[in-house]
């Protein structure tokens, strides 16, 4: 079995974050139910370009794979009841809506509790189930803005920038993830549910950690560094070589002693200048412009090489098709494949949550309601009443 194969999860879930934390508990093992809105076309996820066509999209597939999709109108009388017949045999509603949502579509769990007490109520959403900003829409790039992200990002002297990645929705999904597999252990625990109030901006600000400790505390007010330097560490950020770019760091005094012997540069060890983490932040403009003269004489190849033999870490600076070609791919088994009715062969990155054994064949994600015969048999069904369920609009 897998680790949560004996978990399900009822996803009234769309576009990114909410998918994302959900799908690594799929990968799990865990049964999560995919609640589609007929009247909208269901995940909006669905019509993300590039590589989409009709209802499908890679977009989509990347975040729900091993899932059931199950269309069904929470707004209708016979949709609700499908949803409450679901919410008694599950574990979990789990969503990603505007905070004022839930309280609307009644997935809260005063909401439920009578269906069922052991029920745990995971929503993400921008800004949290209270507060003033409760209604407001919120998205990754805007929370990047709002948690202080841009103003680090990016060169000095350039405009605020947000990051390569989604990383608030991303992490917004693994904090849900987590919440909700605690939430759900509690109540099997104690046999009473609860609520999980999961806020993008909450997620975005803590992330600034250390960085929001030092100002709260101290008065120090982080600025943006040149070429992605670390804040308080030298050195540690990109440096040119011949042929690209280089990162490497020495977050630890070995570290930079090791550095010193690779660039055949001994006398900085001793150089007063650099003889401490203090002084080299002192003297950081000096000491990169030594690194530099040294780093540009010779390949990345050759300077990555001679630095991982000296246990000094780093890396080159690779873009994209670079770093899925990187060896450590396959070795750590990081892609996995589904075949797809429009896109043949789909090839992906599996899930970095490694639970036990690799779980070694993977569902596509489901087309929109393809799921619907295998729940509502599940929920013990007959024909006729599924027939009067769909009569009366609870599937669109």
């Amino acid at each position: 079995m897998r680790p949560l194969e004996d978990i399900t999860i009822v996803a009234v879930e769309q576009y990114g974050a909410g998918p994302f934390g959900s799908v690594h508990l799929a990968d799990l093992g865990a049964e999560v139910i995919k609640i589609e809105d007929p009247r909208t076309g269901g995940d909006v996820g669905r019509y993300i370009p590039p590589h989409q066509e009709g209802e499908d999209s890679l977009f989509f597939e990347t975040f729900n794979r091993n899932k059931r999709s199950l269309s069904l109108d929470l707004e209708t009388a016979s949709g609700r009841e499908v949803f409450e017949d679901l919410v008694a045999r599950a574990d979990a509603v789990y969503s990603n809506l505007r905070g004022d949502v839930p309280a609307r579509l009644r997935i809260r769990y005063d909401d439920l509790k009578d269906v069922n007490p052991r029920i745990v109520c995971c929503c993400i959403s921008g800004f949290g189930m209270t507060g003033s900003y409760q209604s407001q829409p919120g998205y990754d790039y805007i929370l990047q803005g709002l948690a202080g992200w841009m103003s680090l990002t990016g060169e000095p002297d350039g405009p605020p920038t947000k990051s390569g990645l989604s990383l608030v929705d991303f992490m917004s999904g693994y904090v849900a993830a987590l919440a909700m597999i605690t939430g759900i252990h509690a109540a099997a625990r104690d046999g009473r549910g609860m609520d999980c109030d999961i806020s993008l901006y909450d997620v975005a600000l803590n992330v600034l950690s250390y960085l929001g400790t030092w100002y709260l505390t101290a008065g120090n007010a982080p600025v943006r560094k040149s070429r992605s330097a670390h804040p308080s560490l030298v050195p540690f950020q990109n440096f040119p070589t011949a042929t690209g770019w280089i990162v490497l760091g020495c977050a630890k005094e070995k570290f930079w002693k090791r550095l010193t012997a690779v660039v055949e540069r001994p006398d900085l060890e001793n150089d007063d200048r650099f003889a401490s983490f203090e002084a080299r932040a002192e003297h950081a403009d000096e000491l990169v412009k030594i690194l530099d003269e040294v780093l540009l004489t010779r390949p990345s190849e050759y300077w990555v090489e001679r630095l991982q033999e000296a246990g000094v870490p780093c890396a080159p600076v690779l873009d994209v098709p670079a770093a899925l070609a990187h060896p450590l791919v396959s070795e750590r088994g990081l892609l996995l494949e589904t075949e797809h009715p429009r896109f043949g062969k789909v090839v992906q990155l599996a899930s970095p949550v490694k639970v036990g054994e690799p779980r070694l064949e993977h569902r596509r994600a489901p087309q929109r309601n393809e799921d619907a015969d295998h729940v509502l048999k599940w929920l013990g069904y007959d024909e006729a009443r599924i027939a009067g369920l769909a009569d009366s609009g609870a599937f669109g």
